[in-house]
């Protein structure tokens, strides 16, 4: 009898386990993550100099480093760690057109290079980044591409793991740079430059700005936060200034407004 009820009792766990399993897998983009946060935000006017952050484990774990950054600015973090550009595609239009941004900031590729969701080359990352770019500006909204990081190999004594240019291919990271560069400049969006910022003369991430050799820690993420907001100023802020009214000319004579007859 117990081993009847025994059996009984794993094969319901077992089921369980699988029925989650199964859920799981059905959101491949993971959708679900970001869900009950937009419905909050839809359902407060939206500020006109939002700008939502798309990325992956590199922008997830920003606003836990440095909360202030996004909440005083109205900036909105929507990255997923482990994500790949198809998956970010996927989630596009539900995690930052939906909550009508004036610009989207795209973090995007190290994953790809990776293999997290198999095998990819490095035009399959540029096409999926021409179609996040295409559906944001044909809801106008101001794209802004942020280059790959630089990784290093500098801590895989303290762990074999990260020895991370063994995954993620500097060569690869350099030429999908590259490009996004030349998509920037063809007057499509707005090229952010962490790569050049954190990059050391080998190459690679400076020793001290991550811990594992792929992703910032404070002191980088504190580097990287004045490139993103000088990307974001030169992009959203110069709408607002130019909208601004113009003031009467003056008088230099008189150092009056000409056009008081008085």
């Amino acid at each position: 009898m117990k081993t009847k009820t025994y059996k009984k009792a794993l094969s319901f766990t077992l089921s369980c386990v699988l029925i989650v399993c199964f859920a799981q897998a059905q959101d491949w983009p993971n959708l679900q993550r970001y869900q009950p946060d937009n419905a909050k935000l839809k359902s407060l006017p939206a500020p006109k100099d939002r700008v939502v952050f798309m990325g992956n484990s590199i922008t997830d774990f920003w606003i836990n480093n440095s909360p202030a950054f996004f909440k005083n600015n109205h900036y909105v973090d929507r990255g997923i760690s482990g994500q790949t550009s198809p998956q970010m595609l996927l989630r596009f239009r539900q995690d930052v057109i939906a909550l009508h941004p004036k610009a989207v900031v795209i973090e995007c590729g190290t994953n790809d290079i990776a293999g997290n969701t198999g095998p990819s080359t490095v035009a399959m990352v540029e096409d999926n980044i021409k179609s996040m770019s295409e559906l944001a500006r044909a809801n106008n909204i101001k794209v802004m591409l942020c280059s790959v990081l630089p990784v290093s190999d500098y801590h895989k004594t303290e762990n074999p793991r990260f020895e991370m240019s063994k995954n993620h291919d500097p060569q690869k990271i350099r030429e999908l740079n590259q490009w996004m560069q030349g998509y920037c400049r063809s007057g499509n969006c707005t090229y952010v430059d962490y790569f050049s910022a954190i990059v050391d003369s080998a190459g690679m991430m400076q020793s001290d700005l991550a811990d594992d050799g792929l992703h910032p820690n404070a002191k980088g993420y504190r580097i990287m936060a004045p490139v993103a907001q000088k990307a974001i100023d030169d992009v959203v802020r110069p709408a607002a200034v130019a909208a601004a009214p113009a003031s009467a000319p003056v008088d230099k004579k008189r150092g009056l407004n000409p056009f008081n007859k008085k």
